[in-house]
């Protein structure tokens, strides 16, 4: 069965972002010869599923950091939207989140990566996430876009793993019970 997951940094009050979508925060940071992990995760993965706003943030970003496929879910953005150079390695989809999941299923995939803060929310909400790794920053950025936003009943998870590093950066590992 195709499982959801996580790997995700916030600002230590719990912002992925600022409002408008900038990561300017997170760039600021000096981690040089830290392994947070993030290889050795994308080597777990068979792909990203990612939310618009992600996948448009990341365009911004420089070269397009990914080798494995990337799906985004997005009901505005036509193929049109895709650039040249990532015809094939990224495609739109509208199907529910269930639905997809299946669909990836199907085409073999076991583990999905899925970034991007509605759409991690929303997966969530919607018990289809088995593992999240969060990576608290040392900063405070006073408002933006949250993490975690409201859900309908508790959300139990089990701490499995804590790590800290040089650069401040803590490092928590979370099942979903």
């Amino acid at each position: 069965m195709l499982t959801g997951h996580i790997y995700m940094a916030t600002s230590l009050d719990g912002f992925v972002a600022r409002n408008n979508h900038s990561l300017d925060w997170l760039m600021k940071q000096k981690i040089e010869g830290e392994d947070h992990g993030f290889d050795d995760f994308m080597d777990s993965v068979n792909g990203i599923i990612m939310g618009s706003g992600s996948f448009k943030n990341v365009l911004t970003l420089g070269p397009w950091p990914y080798k494995k496929p990337v799906i985004v879910m997005s009901r505005s953005l036509v193929d049109e939207d895709i650039p040249t150079e990532l015809k094939g390695k990224v495609r739109l989809t509208q199907l529910s989140q269930q639905e997809l999941m299946l669909s990836l299923e199907k085409e073999g995939w076991k583990r999905a990566y899925v970034d991007g803060g509605k759409l991690v929310q929303s997966f969530i909400r919607s018990g289809l996430i088995q593992d999240m790794t969060i990576t608290s920053i040392p900063i405070l950025i006073g408002d933006g876009l949250r993490l975690f936003g409201p859900v309908d009943n508790d959300i139990d998870l089990e701490l499995t793993k804590s790590e800290s590093f040089s650069s401040g950066l803590v490092q928590n590992h979370y099942k979903i019970l």
